[in-house]
């Protein structure tokens, strides 16, 4: 596999460009967007949480996109309420599908990422996985995913102020099948102090996507 070591790419959209990270590996088994949090609450690509991800995606043999979300470093554009954002998204499968065009699409993201992308990957036909880092269920309706069929992941902290485990496990358990939760112990929202953990639980959460039917 190649040096871990993601270019700066531009993205396309219809208000500029979406400023972006770009990994591909030698030869990639799948293709996946990674969505970062809150942009008003300093959400970029280069969160901690997010490069885990997309790192953990890069591991497992995918090509993976990081961008900024509009109005975060040079993304064009002004913060949207999660709606815009959507667009941004699927801009980013767009420019990720026509470089890879073989490949099956995945989508990931954390915290609001999860929010927009999840929303973005259920309904786009192209994208054949979902993972979900840090859900934040005080703040987003997330019961659209009840009935996605798609394989799903999700990861998320016992104590995450914005959606504890118990919640989480609340949701997930509507959810149909094929999906998977894991909780890492004693972490809180963004995962401090369990860096490590969160980076094992990623690549669980992978190997059981490449293996769901």
């Amino acid at each position: 596999m190649t040096r871990w070591a993601p270019r700066s790419v531009d993205v396309p959209v219809s208000h500029g460009l979406l400023e972006g990270l770009l990994q591909e590996p030698e030869n990639p088994s799948f293709a996946a967007v990674a969505c970062h949090p809150h942009p008003l609450y300093g959400g970029t690509m280069n969160n901690n949480v997010i490069y885990r991800v997309a790192r953990g995606l890069y591991d497992a043999g995918g090509a993976v996109l990081r961008f900024n979300f509009r109005g975060v470093g040079r993304s064009t554009g002004a913060y949207a309420n999660a709606i815009g954002e959507q667009e941004d998204a699927i801009a980013a499968l767009d420019f990720l599908s026509a470089r890879q065009p073989s490949l099956p699409l995945w989508m990931a993201g954390f915290s609001f990422g999860a929010r927009v992308g999840l929303d973005v990957g259920a309904r786009d036909p192209r994208v054949v996985r979902l993972l979900g880092v840090g859900l934040a269920l005080t703040v987003f309706d997330l019961s659209f995913l009840y009935p996605v069929t798609k394989p799903k992941a999700f990861i998320q902290g016992e104590a995450d102020e914005f959606g504890a485990g118990p919640q989480v496990e609340e949701l997930v358990a509507r959810m149909a099948e094929p999906k998977r939760l894991e909780i890492v112990s004693g972490a809180s929202h963004l995962f401090p102090g369990k860096l490590p953990e969160l980076e094992q639980a990623i690549g669980r959460g992978v190997a059981f996507l490449q293996d769901a039917r």
